[in-house]
C-alpha cells in the first residue's frame, strides 16, 4: 500500500516538471559503433510561469553505451531562458522549485534546472547542475529574466 501511495505522488508531481523539445544537435566525436558524442538544444517552457522559455545546451554521449541508454553523460550544461510572450504565474512559486530533470545516466546522475524568483529586482533566476545519488558535481550555469511588460502587436 505505501508503495502504491508513492507511485501515486510521483504521477501527480511528473506533470510540474517540463519535458523538452529537441532544437538541433551537432556532432562533437565520431564513432566507428554507435551515435556520435554530441552537444544538443533543447527548449523547454517553465510550468508555472507563461510567457518563459528556456534554452538548454548539453552534452550526450555515443558509441555503443550511449546508443542503449548506459553511458554517463558529462555534467557540463548551458542555459539561457527568456521572455517569449506576456509573463505570467500560472501558480505559487516556491524558490528552488524543479522545473526540467532529465536522467544523465542509467540510474544515478541527474541534470535538473531549478527556479528562484528575485522579489528584490522582478526576476525570475534560472539554475542548471548536474547530481547524483553519492557526489554531486559543483559544474552549473545561471540565466536570469528580469519581468518586464510585454508589448502587444
Amino acid at each position: 500500500m505505501r508503495i502504491a501511495k508513492g507511485l501515486l505522488a510521483a504521477c501527480l508531481v511528473l506533470p510540474l516538471v517540463a519535458r523538452a523539445e529537441e532544437i538541433g544537435e551537432v556532432s562533437t566525436v565520431f564513432k566507428w559503433v554507435g551515435p556520435n558524442d554530441k552537444i544538443v538544444v533543447e527548449a523547454f517552457d517553465d510550468p508555472k510561469v507563461e510567457g518563459v522559455t528556456c534554452y538548454l545546451s548539453r552534452a550526450k554521449t555515443g558509441g555503443v553505451k550511449g546508443g542503449l541508454g548506459l553511458a554517463e553523460d558529462r555534467a557540463e550544461a548551458s542555459i539561457a531562458c527568456r521572455q517569449v510572450g506576456p509573463i505570467r504565474f500560472t501558480d505559487k512559486l516556491k524558490d528552488g522549485e524543479e522545473v526540467f530533470k532529465e536522467r544523465t545516466s542509467l540510474v544515478f546522475k541527474t541534470m535538473q534546472v531549478v527556479r528562484f524568483f528575485d522579489e528584490g529586482r522582478n526576476t525570475l533566476v534560472y539554475l542548471v547542475y548536474s547530481d547524483r545519488v553519492i557526489e554531486g558535481s559543483p559544474q552549473n550555469a545561471v540565466t536570469a529574466i528580469p519581468i518586464l511588460p510585454w508589448a502587444a502587436q
